[in-house]
């Protein structure tokens, strides 16, 4: 089983390196990284799509007054994806819900070790509370040379960091 999971993640992360590159309409960091795991999981909802689709831009561009702005949607795709794998195809044991926090916040650390910051504004160099960097962000085509990536790296490494876990459920 372990294998076939892994050949599974390897052909998702390879279809990923050839197709996300090229998208320019449609694109949604937190939906892909999630609904890609799902999708080598054997999961699909339209309803799961929809419930990603606002956490990308950094939870849609959020900025508080303070000048918080919100995770990558990579990230948040992510973390959504641990607790799917962890929980399996039932609500997750309360047990466990520790463990999903745990696992969550091991791939944010990871994800920040590797690409020096979570933030999405930080990672694509576009404040997306303001709508004159989302245009900006889409004429400098940041998701071809450089978000994709982001979403690459978050599904591989979801699959490397659930392995026993992917293992157990799936």
């Amino acid at each position: 089983m372990e294998q076939d999971i892994n050949a599974k993640f390897d052909e998702k992360i390879k279809e990923l390196e050839e197709k996300l590159p090229k998208m320019t309409v449609g694109v949604n960091c937190a939906e892909l990284t999630l609904t890609s795991i799902l999708d080598v999981l054997g999961i699909k909802n339209g309803i799961i799509n929809n419930l990603m689709i606002p956490l990308a831009g950094g939870l849609g561009g959020y900025k508080s007054e303070k000048g918080w702005q919100g995770a990558c949607g990579a990230v948040c795709g992510g973390c959504a994806a641990t607790g799917v794998i962890l929980g399996g195809k039932e609500r997750m044991p309360d047990a466990s819900i520790p463990v999903a926090y745990l696992k969550a916040a091991k791939f944010a650390t990871d994800f920040e070790k590797e690409f020096g910051t979570v933030v999405c504004s930080g990672l694509c160099g576009y404040d997306f509370s303001d709508p004159a960097a989302f245009m900006g962000y889409q004429q400098n085509n940041t998701w071809e040379t450089t978000c994709n990536k982001f979403v690459i790296w978050a599904v591989d490494h979801v699959r490397k960091l659930m392995k026993k876990d992917l293992r157990k459920k799936w």
